[in-house]
């Protein structure tokens, strides 16, 4: 693993969290891809958005994960071919359709989460926990950031 050239070098910091982030987004829709071969990694994201939800407008996704609206009328579309989602009507509004993960897709969820929660557990099984804490502390307060910004 590269490091920063030296402790304090902000710039070479930054450059090193980039090129890592990046590398991290490519492995986790390649690994993805090994889980579920028919559920992309954006499909799987959008699903789990439901699925912790409780359900949402296709808009409410849209604006969530700051994608393009067509973008997600494509995966959710795709979801429901699969029968991984469907669309109910919202019982205050009936204007409104709003997404709710199938039986079928929660199935696929669990499956996949517990995939990934021991994937990751052994990634992580020889670090500290004070250097997890820490490292969870940071991806939050940068996915806060990035949500703000």
């Amino acid at each position: 693993m590269a490091q920063p050239e030296r402790v304090g070098d902000r710039e070479s910091s930054v450059e090193t969290i980039q090129r890592e982030l990046t590398s991290f987004a490519r492995r986790a829709r390649a690994t993805a891809a090994r889980m579920h071969p028919e559920l992309s990694l954006v499909s799987f994201t959008l699903l789990s958005h439901l699925d912790e939800q409780g359900g949402c407008r296709a808009t409410d996704l849209a604006a969530h994960y700051a994608l393009d609206k067509s973008t997600v009328s494509r995966q959710v579309s795709a979801l429901e071919r699969a029968g991984l989602v469907l669309r109910r009507v919202d019982p205050d509004d009936h204007r409104v359709q709003v997404l709710h993960p199938t039986e079928a897709g929660a199935e696929i969820l669990r499956q996949v989460t517990v995939s990934r929660r021991q994937i990751f557990g052994e990634r992580l099984a020889d670090w500290p926990e004070e250097d997890l804490a820490r490292f969870a502390a940071y991806l939050v307060r940068y996915n806060e950031a990035s949500r703000e910004g």
